[in-house]
């Protein structure tokens, strides 16, 4: 029979992407999206169909981590195989900002998740596998290259958030026997990553300089380092982590690390100009604690699940760049077509 998925945060770079990959692996894909005035599904517009067309196997469904009813409902009526808790409010900086919202979504709002899912076994009697996305921000500065046996030492709301989700996770494995496993990504980007984070920030900024419709780009700072592999092969983990005969967690990562003056490198690089013409720091960047340096040791999920990363840095950042300098090339033709 056909598997079904059920995906929250499928919205996101990490969802359209595991939503990609479980529909060529033929399941039927959920998604909880959360209602918004505007369109929020643009990562999904190339696979989404017309609802009245026959042979469908996206759905999307309303609801949030917040709202433990709402999330029952789906669970019992979507009836998955697989669960795959994407969702978050996943940026660092603003965990600062915000961390009871942070907190209430990831730490709280995976507990939700959790209690839904259990029920949902013992009415029914059914498995259903939970993959939980933590985090190498948990890591905070525990010393590198860090694995599944390093320390948590969280420096931000949304790491101590990721933690406390982790650890849920592991409870309800070891007290219900749940098929749950917690992946924790290192740093993954893509096209589809958020326009906020640094890695897009970047290439974004570049390209419309390299275009001539920006003169700079405000970072904080250049000297963190992070351990950067592409999305598309990071969901991929997950779902292996779910057809594995048990449960457990795994560190995925490239097992490499590059600082951010690295990234403006590489990319002011490809498109031949220098950065450093153009970049300023502005101290509003900076995170009130910061995370030095992450580099992943993923060798239990390369001897397990038999997982390695396929893209390289370089052509991590080189399909960025080029994505993001097609879209500036379009901007570039509509304002000279304005004048």
């Amino acid at each position: 029979m056909k598997k079904k998925a059920l995906i929250t945060g499928i919205t996101g770079q990490d969802g359209s992407y595991l939503a990609e990959l479980l529909l060529s692996k033929g399941y039927e894909v959920h998604g909880i999206i959360r209602k918004s005035s505007s369109f929020n599904t643009a990562r999904l517009s190339h696979l989404y169909k017309d609802p009245h067309e026959k042979e469908i196997k996206l759905f999307l469904h309303y609801g949030n981590l917040t709202d433990g009813t709402r999330v029952r409902h789906v669970i019992e009526n979507v009836q998955p195989d697989e669960v795959y808790n994407l969702a978050a409010q996943s940026h660092v900086k603003v965990s600062f900002e915000e961390p009871e919202y942070t907190a209430n979504v990831i730490a709280m709002g995976t507990l939700r998740l959790l209690d839904c899912v259990r029920d949902y076994i013992l009415n029914n009697g059914k498995e259903v596998r939970f993959y939980q996305a933590s985090s190498s921000e948990m890591f905070g500065n525990a010393p590198p290259p860090q694995n599944e046996k390093s320390p948590f030492l969280p420096r931000s709301p949304y790491a101590v958030s990721k933690v406390a989700a982790h650890l849920f996770g592991n409870n309800y494995r070891d007290s219900y026997g749940m098929f749950i496993c917690n992946g924790i990504l290192f740093n993954h980007e893509s096209p589809r990553r958020g326009e906020t984070f640094v890695t897009r920030k970047i290439t974004l900024a570049l390209t419309k300089i390299k275009m001539n419709l920006q003169d700079k780009l405000y970072l904080g700072n250049l000297d963190a380092k992070r351990d950067w592999g592409f999305a598309g092969d990071y969901v991929e983990a997950m779902w292996m982590m779910l057809q594995y005969q048990t449960p457990d967690d795994y560190v995925i990562a490239t097992g490499e690390s590059h600082s951010i003056r690295d990234f403006l490198d590489k990319a002011s690089g490809y498109l031949d100009m220098d950065w450093k013409d153009h970049v300023e720091i502005d101290e509003r960047y900076f995170r009130p604690a910061e995370v030095d340096y992450l580099c992943g040791d993923a060798g239990k999920a390369h001897e397990l699940l038999g997982w390695k990363p396929k893209t390289s840095f370089t052509e991590l950042v080189e399909m960025m760049v080029e994505y993001d300098l097609e879209l500036a090339r379009r901007e570039r033709k509509i304002d000279d077509s304005k004048e």
